[in-house]
């Protein structure tokens, strides 16, 4: 996927999700809260918590 192809909601959470496990694996902490801007000057507040599973 490149920058300029459409992302929905499902391909978000693929990235998401990619993203995260690229990062555990690599032994980042990703929970807490992070702050991003993108090219255009906007800031975004992303909080990331883990979720247990019941099963």
């Amino acid at each position: 996927m490149t920058d300029d192809e459409p992302l929905d909601e499902a391909a978000l959470n693929d990235e998401l999700t990619a993203l995260l496990r690229r990062a555990t694996r690599d032994g980042t902490d990703v929970r807490g809260g992070w702050t991003c801007t993108d090219n255009d000057g906007l800031d975004w507040d992303v909080v990331v918590t883990e979720v247990q599973s019941s099963e």
